[in-house]
């Protein structure tokens, strides 16, 4: 790859960025489809497309570039986030809870990813696995209790007896 083209490939991507950081996905599939060669820069590229995919809920297309991006960086959570956010959308709990464990192996000790892994585990029916990691983020961060009221994904466990317990306890 020629420096120009290098250097082409580095404009079009931050081009790409900054059109889904307005909102418009739509527009950054268009300049991402204009990269002919991302060299070193794939993976960065393979992680626009899917976010941008996401963004559109074009969530099956959104999976192959998202893969491969995190197979180019295996420790970026927001990779993962991303792959559980659109297989949780394809009704494939089982692939968006593996997707958040990769994330956890990366960074054990956020929040957010407990959180999420607790939603995905009260969709799937498992109430233990649902508590133990709503518990944890909840320690790691208590304004996580704020989301849970609107949380539709805790419904089947609103009125569980242990549930209401973890979700009343003060910090």
């Amino acid at each position: 790859m020629t420096l120009a083209n290098r250097l082409r490939t580095q404009q079009r991507l931050r081009q790409a960025e900054g059109y889904l950081e307005l909102g418009m996905p739509q527009h950054a599939l268009d300049v991402l489809d204009d990269v002919n060669d991302a060299g070193p820069s794939c993976g960065r590229l393979s992680l626009l497309q899917g976010y941008a995919l996401r963004a559109l809920g074009r969530y099956v297309e959104a999976i192959y570039p998202l893969v491969a991006a995190s197979e180019t960086n295996p420790n970026d959570i927001h990779v993962w986030l991303a792959l559980g956010w659109c297989y949780k959308r394809i009704q494939r709990l089982d692939l968006a809870i593996e997707s958040l464990e990769h994330a956890l192996e990366a960074a054990p000790d956020q929040a957010l990813i407990h959180y999420n892994l607790s939603c995905y585990w009260s969709l799937a029916r498992n109430k233990e696995r649902t508590l133990e990691y709503l518990a944890r983020a909840l320690e790691l961060d208590a304004d996580y209790r704020d989301l849970i009221p609107q949380e539709s994904d805790f419904d089947a466990l609103r009125d569980d007896p242990d549930f209401r317990s973890l979700i009343t306890l003060e910090v």
